[in-house]
């Protein structure tokens, strides 16, 4: 037997098997981003309309037939227009490099610092709102904030959001592991199933978590509790360790703390 047969039925028992791995990649990862999206609704329809046709075509049904072909054009046109939101949310994870979970340029010692800050403003009852980029980039988000620029550091995120500055009620942007704007606007989502007791900070960061794959540390200025916006959904009320913990995970950052003790914590809290 040749080198040439040899390939020849490698390739017919490896080409199946790796079209049907590649294959229900697509479809699973389809199915994640479909159900986060009002664009399942569109999966619906479609799938309604199809089964229509079928049927239609197999009985003969011409009158049916003939309306669904004239309005199919439109019905495109339509859902282009109704669902343009959702498939620009579609196409933008489908070109997230986040499948291959890299890294955020985020540090431990980052993490512990922001995770420092937020516990402070967490009991002194200070409101935040926290934005680390992945592989979307959020230029638009950041134009509309004041640049700086700088290190992440508790003091500068304290100095930040505990006092009742212009820079107080919008967002701070992390990226590329710097804090690179502050009073950022983020979109408002548009979810109207999200908890009346959100407020506005809650509901700009599941806004931006909707249409990008940034991660989003939300602390209320109510309650104090910690929020993580993340892929299209909300993890409220969470610890900080939970917090730590998902944010090393989601940022892809060794969560072994490098940074103050708790102690020094509890003294910033004084």
């Amino acid at each position: 037997m040749t080198a040439l047969q040899d390939f020849g039925l490698v390739q017919q028992f490896i080409t199946p098997v790796l079209d049907v791995v590649l294959l229900s990649f697509l479809i699973y990862r389809g199915y994640q981003i479909l159900v986060q999206t009002r664009a399942v609704q569109l999966v619906r329809g479609a799938l309604f309309l199809g089964v229509l046709y079928a049927v239609s075509f197999f009985l003969n049904l011409s009158t049916v037939l003939w309306i669904i072909n004239i309005l199919a054009p439109s019905f495109v046109i339509g859902i282009a227009i109704i669902f343009q939101p959702e498939l620009r949310k579609i196409f933008t994870r489908i070109g997230q490099r986040t499948w291959l979970h890299l890294s955020s340029g985020a540090q431990p010692q980052q993490i512990d610092a922001v995770m420092s800050a937020a516990e402070v403003l967490s009991y002194r009852r200070r409101g935040a709102l926290i934005v680390f980029t992945l592989s979307v980039g959020q230029k638009n988000i950041i134009e509309t904030g004041t640049s700086i620029d700088a290190e992440v550091t508790s003091a500068l995120l304290l100095t930040i959001f505990s006092h009742d500055t212009e820079l107080h009620d919008g967002a701070v942007v992390v990226e590329e592991g710097r804090i690179v704007s502050a009073g950022c606007f983020l979109p408002l989502s548009e979810q109207t199933d999200v908890r009346r007791s959100f407020g506005t900070r809650h509901r700009a960061a599941l806004g931006l978590a909707e249409e990008s794959d940034a991660v989003v540390l939300v602390v209320s200025e109510e309650t104090g509790s910690m929020t993580l916006a993340h892929d299209a959904n909300l993890y409220y009320d969470l610890s900080s360790d939970e917090v730590r913990d998902r944010l090393s995970d989601l940022l892809n950052v060794d969560n072994r703390r490098a940074g103050p003790p708790k102690e020094e914590v509890a003294d910033l809290a004084d």
